[in-house]
C-alpha cells in the first residue's frame, strides 16, 4: 500500500518539528554538570579560607608558646663563683674576680686634662680607685693594660689601633711587676705613681721614650696569635712612635 504524497510530507514537517523542539530544550546531565562544578568551586574557596585560617592559628600559638629560658629559681650570676672542673691554675676564677670588680663605669670616658710629668710623659686619672696603699717605687703591683700606638688613629679608634692587650696577650688578663724592676718603661712606672686599686689611667709616652724602651726590651709584646697587634708594633717604630697605655691597676702590694 502505498502512501500519499501530501500525507507523507506531512509526517516528515511533524518529525522535523519534533526534532528542533528537542534540540532546544538543554540537557539535564548538563545542568546537573554545571550546578556540580559550582559546588566544587564552592567546596575549593572554603577549604582555602579554612587552611589560611589554620596557619595563622598555628602561627599565633607558637609564637605565644615559644619556651622561655627558666632559671628555676637560680640566679645564673651566682655560678660563676663556682670553682670551674679542670681550672687547675685557678685562670677561670681570676678572669671572673676582674670581670667583676673592674667594668667599665660612666667616668671612664670623662675628657680630662693630661698632667706633663718630669720625664715627658703624661697622663690624666679617670677613676681614683679605692684603699689605702698606693704604687711607689718597689711596689708590687698587676694591671689590665692596652697599649694604643697613636700614629694609626682612625675615626673609631681615635686613641690610636691598639697592638697590645693584657686580654688577648695573656693568660690571666693583667701584668704583674715589681716598679723599678726595668720589666716596664720607667716612664710608664712614672705615670702610674699614687694609683690605687681599681684607678684607672691614660698614659702617654712620646716616641723618645717608646724608642728606648724597645731597645731595652720592656716593652710588652703582642702574642704570636696577634697578627695584626704584631704588623702594628712592626710598623710603628717607621714613625713616629707615640704610645698610649691605658692602665687598670688590679693589685698593689
Amino acid at each position: 500500500m502505498k502512501t500519499s504524497t501530501p500525507i507523507l510530507s506531512m509526517l516528515l514537517a511533524a518529525n522535523w518539528t519534533t526534532t528542533q523542539a528537542f534540540s532546544v530544550i538543554p540537557s539535564r546531565p548538563a545542568a546537573k554538570s554545571t550546578a556540580l562544578y559550582a559546588s566544587s568551586d564552592r567546596r575549593s574557596f572554603f577549604l582555602q579560607q579554612s587552611t589560611k585560617a589554620a596557619s595563622a592559628s598555628a602561627a599565633l600559638l607558637f609564637t605565644s608558646s615559644s619556651p622561655q629560658p627558666a632559671s628555676a629559681g637560680i640566679d645564673p650570676n651566682a655560678l660563676k663563683s663556682f670553682a670551674v672542673e679542670g681550672d687547675t691554675t685557678g685562670a677561670s676564677s681570676r678572669l671572673r674576680q676582674i670581670e667583676s670588680a673592674n667594668g667599665p663605669r660612666p667616668e671612664d670616658s670623662k675628657d680630662i686634662a693630661f698632667e706633663v710629668l718630669p720625664s715627658g710623659a703624661s697622663f690624666r686619672e679617670y677613676r681614683e680607685g679605692k684603699g689605702e696603699a698606693t704604687i711607689q717605687p718597689g711596689s708590687k703591683v698587676a694591671a689590665e693594660m692596652t697599649i694604643r700606638c697613636r700614629s694609626f688613629a682612625t675615626a673609631d679608634a681615635p686613641g690610636g689601633l691598639t697592638y697590645f692587650t693584657t686580654k688577648g696577650d695573656t693568660d690571666f688578663n693583667e701584668l704583674a711587676w715589681t716598679i723599678g724592676s726595668g720589666e716596664l718603661p720607667p716612664e710608664l712606672e712614672e705615670g702610674m705613681i699614687g694609683m690605687r686599686k681599681g684607678a684607672v689611667r691614660r698614659i702617654e709616652l712620646p716616641s723618645t721614650a717608646v724608642f728606648a724602651a724597645r731597645k731595652n726590651g720592656s716593652l710588652p709584646l703582642p702574642s704570636d696569635k696577634n697578627k695584626d697587634g704584631k704588623r702594628r708594633f712592626e710598623n710603628l717604630f717607621k714613625t713616629d712612635a707615640t704610645l698610649m697605655f691605658e692602665v687598670l691597676v688590679t693589685r698593689i702590694k
